[in-house]
């Protein structure tokens, strides 16, 4: 017979409580107990094991047939929710414990908070630092949804979005006006289309990359990461995808509208960003190929700094290509309303900053010009007896690049022992990259991170994606395109996504205990460095998918994490998805304020089974919009 309580009612429950708690835990440890002493022999099946043991907290065997695809080749059982509301708190540094988050007004449509034009005229404008990165103070963070514009439309799916977008999403013509001679933008009825064209290719951007390719090899899998410095629509980076080559391309929030935006919604990787006064957001040595086509940037200007920022993040033997001002000054002078006199000493000046660099002039041809930077800094440190200026930075940390300011110094490359050798490892050649060990963990570079460690990963990622296959159905149908993971890591979540029609934005947190992201660009792979405390360097309804795995574990204790689920709402397009992956108690802690942003969501087992302390929060955004009202920049 059971215990009969005494004393009042309240008594009475709040000892039920206290006896039901007790039991939980008591249950929870021999889970766990045996889980980790592999105690059991006698159990043939789960359900067998959780009935032993009285560890069911839901159904866990059950699989949905509508929740898997058609076909699959590794079905997987999907859990159904499981609530851990009553037994996990935690207390995680949030503001509010439950909160219904209204819609910001229409005029924050289109808000880019660290990008606000009026918080960044009140910077200087020289080296345009009112363009750089300025935050909003903790008062002036928004506690509300950003609403997308009315009739906001699901885009379209690549590679169509390569060509087109909806006007809708992105209601702004001035470009299609501005530059309807280069053909960047066109409008058509209720869409956008993209022919291709730019300033400086007006064949288009195919025939351009076709043109660079009989100067350097873009074909053959040795060039797999590029940078594009003023992309326009980033319709360069949009055409070397097809010969299997990522660009990062970035541009200003400035009066070309929308540049950046228009890029993302293409289905191409981009970023807000500019050539200011600090390092752009990526480690040393991290890309193949640097370009610039009439990107206006004056790279002979502040002793060479831009050209020396372009140095720091270029790999050993990498190429900056130039097209437009000073390039073929001879023909263009008068077109560009400036004088022979004036370009001559543009193109001369550059072409000193590059001998300094110690780059070596490829070729000239028509409107392109290419000059490599040394596989080594042999030869260059015998020529600094000659160009003193700008000299081999002593004691720096290459790839520091989190509001650290540009420096007037070449960024000393890794030793060799002969003038042959690569610099810092010599990279396989694209896919075999992928998953190639990085240089910079053969090499030791990286505290604590082994070979055994990176191939585990890999292995671990593959059976995390073919799980996702599962639960989320978007990803395999080639509905989902901008994939952004928050905590990157070695970089295994975009290597297993490799097979899929996406592109994933790498992002590592600057409040890592490692810095990752440069063994990641070694992989062939793009990203950035974050502080997510801060606002990312995007336009709202950017991602399709966003992964944040432990990301709410680094920023519990130092940030209010309810206005970093503001920020991915920010990001997210409306029925986007986002998968967390942390301990219960945060997991719960992330529900609760999520449920206030018209997302739904579900915990579920780790993809091992459920006795990994380690579960999945699955969260979709609903799709709503705003009501018309003049637009916030």
């Amino acid at each position: 017979m059971g215990k009969e309580y005494s004393g009042s009612p309240k008594l009475q429950l709040l000892e039920i409580k206290r006896k039901r708690l007790m039991w939980v835990l008591v249950v929870s440890g021999l889970c766990v107990f045996f889980y980790v002493l592999g105690a059991w022999q006698g159990p043939t099946n789960q359900s067998e094991l959780y009935s032993r043991v009285g560890c069911e907290v839901g159904s866990t065997e059950k699989t949905s047939t509508d929740q898997l695809p058609s076909s699959s080749s590794d079905p997987q059982p999907v859990s159904d929710p499981l609530d851990f509301e009553s037994h996990h708190q935690l207390i995680v540094n949030s503001s509010e414990e439950s909160q219904k988050f209204p819609p910001c007004d229409m005029s924050f449509s289109e808000y880019t908070p660290c990008q606000d034009w009026q918080r960044g005229r009140k910077f200087d404008r020289k080296m345009l630092k009112y363009r750089e990165r300025h935050c909003p103070k903790k008062e002036e963070l928004l506690r509300c949804l950003i609403p997308a514009p009315p009739d906001y439309k699901t885009p379209f799916k690549w590679p169509q979005s390569r060509d087109y977008a909806w006007y809708a999403n992105i209601p702004h013509k001035e470009l299609s006006i501005e530059k309807a001679v280069q053909n960047w933008i066109q409008v058509e009825g209720d869409r956008f289309r993209f022919p291709g064209g730019g300033t400086m290719f007006p064949r288009g951007a195919d025939a351009y990359i076709d043109d660079i390719n009989e100067l350097i090899p873009l074909n053959n899998g040795a060039i797999r990461t590029a940078v594009d410095t003023g992309c326009g629509v980033a319709s360069w980076g949009a055409y070397l995808l097809k010969r299997d080559i990522v660009a990062m391309s970035f541009a200003p929030r400035d009066t070309h509208e929308a540049q950046v935006w228009f890029a993302l919604e293409r289905g191409v990787p981009a970023m807000i960003g500019v050539m200011g006064s600090q390092r752009l957001p990526y480690p040393a040595r991290a890309f193949d190929m640097a370009h610039c086509s009439r990107c206006l940037i004056p790279w002979f200007s502040n002793d060479g700094l831009y050209l020396i920022e372009v140095d720091r993040i270029l790999r050993p033997g990498g190429y900056w290509i130039l097209s437009g001002p000073p390039i073929r000054w001879k023909q263009y002078w008068r077109g560009w309303e400036r004088t022979q006199e004036d370009l001559k000493q543009e193109q001369d000046s550059i072409e000193d900053v590059a001998k300094r660099l110690c780059w070596k002039k490829v070729i000239e041809k028509d409107d392109l010009s290419v000059w490599q930077k040394p596989f080594n800094h042999i030869q260059c440190i015998k020529n600094k007896q000659i160009y003193r200026t700008p000299h081999i930075c002593k004691s720096d940390n290459a790839d520091a690049a989190w509001y650290t300011d540009m420096e007037k110094c070449i960024t000393q490359l890794p030793e060799v022992s002969s003038p042959d050798e690569v610099a810092g490892g010599k990279l396989e050649k694209w896919p075999e990259r992928a998953f190639a060990v990085p240089p910079r963990i053969s090499s030791g570079s990286i505290p604590g991170v082994t070979v055994e460690k990176f191939q585990a990963d890999n292995e671990l990622w593959k059976g995390r994606v073919a799980h996702y296959k599962h639960i989320v159905s978007q990803l395999h149908q080639g509905q989902y395109r901008n994939v952004m993971d928050m905590n990157a890591y070695f970089g295994g979540f975009a290597a297993a996504l490799m097979k899929y029609p996406v592109w994933v934005m790498n992002v590592v947190p600057v409040n890592s205990d490692i810095d990752t992201l440069g063994l990641i660009y070694e992989r062939g792979f793009i990203g950035s460095y974050q502080d997510w405390c801060e606002a990312f360097s995007t336009y709202p309804r950017t991602y399709d998918l966003i992964h944040a795995g432990g990301v709410f574990s680094i920023y519990q204790d130092r940030c209010d994490i309810t206005y970093i689920l503001l920020e991915m709402d920010r990001i997210l397009r409306p029925e986007g998805i986002v998968i967390f992956r942390d301990v219960v108690e945060v997991l719960v802690k992330i529900k609760s304020i999520t449920d206030g942003m018209r997302w739904e969501s579900r915990i579920m087992d780790h993809e091992s089974g459920p006795f990994n302390p380690e579960k999945i929060l699955l969260a979709t955004k609903s799709y709503w919009t705003g009501e018309a009202k003049q637009q916030h920049r």
